[in-house]
């Protein structure tokens, strides 16, 4: 069912709004409305800024008025993610930390950060749902979607600005748990390797070792050792696609269950310990916050899948 928004709309644009481009705060704003009627109604100048036609890349100023035609919008009793109504409330138990400034979730794996890509759900739709008065949610950072653990989620732009100098400075701490095959050697505790990115015919991202790409550097350091495998803790130093996943490849150490870099032989030595997905898990986050400067350590306890896993080869030394 559909409704006809009834007037025209006046928003004065506020100082946290600032920056945005516009069709960016137009889809936040009129949520259920098409991208194509957002450009169109752009396009054909229906949208004003301080009583003047603009273009989609404009960016808003602080105190500038945008005006906003009349739209025909979802209703808010039928979601884009009805179908995933289960998967939005059980997102509430993931959250470990929430302010005015930000939102710390305990992802769960399996589920992707973002909807695309033929999901039509991911985290930040999840949280939208979930909080359908917040005016703005967007993810800080990502993780794969195979990957749980802490995810920071920004509930202010100033918020967003503010964390993604720290990541750019390399202000932020990330420790992530990964179980690898084999003997990881205690000596081998920084793998510094060029990550280059490559895309598939099928739309697969892979991510490969190569002097032709972007610096990196993974730090490592064994936290238990099994007969057969090894729990690592991983703490990337930049930002790459699928960095430890391919650093610990690089180094000889898969990681277990790794659909696109692990081993399959090794995941069936690990048949007996039940555990069928990812084995990487974002253990903690230290940041400072954006709002009051204080340094803050989150930490994402592990799953049940996780947890059992290595109480089972916790028997089996």
């Amino acid at each position: 069912m559909k409704t006809e928004n009834p007037s025209v709309q006046f928003i004065a644009v506020s100082a946290d709004e600032a920056g945005q481009r516009i069709d960016n705060f137009l889809l936040a704003r009129l949520k259920g409305v098409p991208k194509s009627m957002i450009y169109r109604i752009l396009r054909k100048g229906e949208v004003r800024v301080n009583k003047k036609r603009t273009k989609p890349e404009y960016k808003l100023l602080d105190g500038d008025v945008v005006r906003v035609p009349p739209v025909r919008v979802a209703e808010r009793d039928e979601p884009a993610v009805s179908a995933s109504l289960d998967k939005v409330a059980a997102l509430a138990d993931c959250i470990l930390y929430e302010d005015d400034s930000l939102i710390v979730l305990n992802k769960p794996s399996g589920t992707a950060v973002h909807g695309g890509s033929g999901l039509s759900f991911g985290v930040i739709e999840g949280l939208r749902a979930l909080r359908p008065e917040a005016r703005f949610l967007e993810l800080v950072h990502r993780l794969d979607r195979d990957t749980s653990g802490v995810l920071l989620v920004a509930k202010k732009r100033s918020a967003l600005r503010a964390l993604h100098e720290q990541l750019r400075l390399k202000g932020m701490q990330k420790n992530y748990l990964a179980l690898v095959r084999g003997q990881w050697q205690s000596h081998c505790k920084v793998v510094q390797a060029p990550l280059l990115k490559n895309m598939l015919q099928s739309g697969e991202r892979v991510v490969r070792v190569s002097s032709e790409g972007k610096p990196s550097e993974t730090r490592f350091k064994v936290e238990e050792r099994f007969e057969q495998a090894t729990l690592v803790r991983a703490s990337p130093v930049t930002g790459r696609t699928h960095q430890i996943r391919v650093h610990t490849l690089h180094a000889g150490h898969p990681i277990a269950f790794d659909d696109r870099y692990g081993d399959r032989e090794f995941d069936r030595q690990l048949a007996a310990t039940g555990l069928s997905r990812l084995f990487l898990h974002a253990q903690s986050l230290s940041f400072e916050h954006p709002g009051t400067g204080e340094m803050m350590r989150v930490e994402a306890p592990l799953d049940a899948a996780l947890r059992h896993c290595l109480q089972v080869l916790l028997q089996q030394k």
